[in-house]
């Protein structure tokens, strides 16, 4: 840490330096500060602007996905022209633009069980801004392993939630919640749907409590709750204890190696029985000249953005209604294949998972969904076909 702030910083946190709380010294800490962020979506976004503005000197950002048209109503570092580019690459650009005292180190990869200790152990503080129980859990289970507390974020539709998880000092996220939903209690955030302003707050209630911790200020949401109705506009708060029986930071807490929770979010649990390939299967089968018949039930400007070659794009919606329409293209294209291969693909394999029960219950004998859709085709790093959406209006 240096001795004094340079005269374009004194200017610059000027603000900061006025609060008593805060001072020279805070700032100095909060330059010094190491931060990673899980996700760089509707909650990481706006929380890596408001920690690259306050000076926290260096944002780890974990985030393997490309920016999607869908993302910009939320997701406010983007702009229309980022669409197809990678999420950490188009932040890391607007960061250093917003702050040049900030450093950006750029993780595009899927956080797993494989990597998250090596990551977490290089920064002071995890930002958890995922959109799925499973990377909840082990964003958890490893930062109790390593003592690093977690700035929990979660927003659905029109609510939002958020707290402070702190090894040995509070409860972490297994205390309130042991173990994952059952399958169909929680819909994904595709189905579901947010109100695009919500992880704005949500993600400013993160940031601010971040803040706080690295320079050492006022009473953070430890063992507290803190819920958001945006309809209503009505915020509550609620008292959280440690479980001496959680089976992650409990007395007898589970010690081997990390693992990673296979959770379900779709609707109809019945999906979870569906046969499923892997990336590198499909990919296999391809380059062996298989006979089969992939299908894209994304929607369109999502297939625009990025998709595996040959995908016929059926969205979701209108697959049932052409099935259902014996007479109709649709169907006449997809008769032929009911004895053949199909396998079925989406963005990370939810909603496709639905298209293939839909295609069982129609008489479909060989129906297969590519495990983690076109994210995990991507990450393994195959053939995929990227056409950039034609311009609409300037980003923002």
């Amino acid at each position: 840490m240096s001795d004094a702030l340079r005269p374009d910083q004194l200017a610059r946190y000027r603000r900061h330096l006025t609060l008593p709380e805060i001072g020279e010294a805070g700032q100095q800490r909060l330059l010094a500060a190491r931060v990673l962020l899980i996700g760089a979506g509707g909650l990481g976004c706006p929380a890596a602007q408001y920690l690259a503005a306050a000076g926290v000197g260096t944002l780890g950002l974990v985030d393997f996905d490309r920016v999607d048209v869908s993302n910009l109503q939320r997701q406010i570092l983007y702009g229309t022209g980022d669409v197809g580019r990678p999420k950490v690459e188009v932040a890391r650009e607007r960061i250093a633009a917003l702050n040049p005292d900030v450093q950006v180190e750029c993780h595009d990869t899927r956080l797993s069980a494989a990597n998250a200790l090596e990551l977490f152990a290089g920064y002071d503080l995890v930002v958890d801004g995922s959109d799925n129980f499973a990377t909840r859990y082990l964003v958890n289970d490893a930062a109790v392993r390593l003592g690093k507390t977690v700035i929990h974020g979660a927003v659905l539709r029109f609510e939002g939630q958020a707290s402070v998880f702190s090894p040995g000092v509070g409860p972490c996220y297994r205390c309130l919640h042991p173990e994952p939903p059952p399958p169909g209690a929680v819909p994904s955030c595709a189905e579901g749907g947010v109100i695009g302003v919500l992880p704005g707050l949500v993600a400013l209630v993160q940031a601010t409590e971040t803040i706080k911790l690295l320079a050492g200020i006022g009473e953070p949401l430890v063992g507290r709750l803190l819920t958001i109705d945006a309809l209503e506009m009505r915020f509550e708060e609620f008292r959280l204890s440690r479980d001496p029986d959680c089976p992650a930071c409990g007395k007898d807490a589970r010690r081997g190696p990390l693992e990673e929770i296979a959770v379900v979010c779709e609707t109809d649990a019945a999906t979870q029985a569906l046969d499923e390939i892997e990336p590198a299967e499909l990919a296999a089968l391809r380059r062996e000249g298989a006979e089969l018949l992939l299908l894209d039930v994304r929607e369109p400007d999502e297939h625009a953005t990025a998709r595996i070659p040959g995908a016929r794009l059926v969205p979701l919606g209108g697959l049932a209604a052409g099935l259902d329409e014996p007479a109709s293209a649709l169907a006449s294209e997809l008769v032929p294949w009911r004895e053949r291969r199909v396998v079925v693909h989406c963005q990370s394999g939810r909603r496709s998972a639905k298209a293939c029960a839909l295609l069982v219950e129609r008489g479909f004998a060989r129906v297969a969904n590519l495990r983690g859709g076109i994210q995990a085709w991507r990450e393994a790093a195959l053939e995929t076909e990227a056409a950039p959406l034609p311009r609409r209006g300037a980003g923002c």
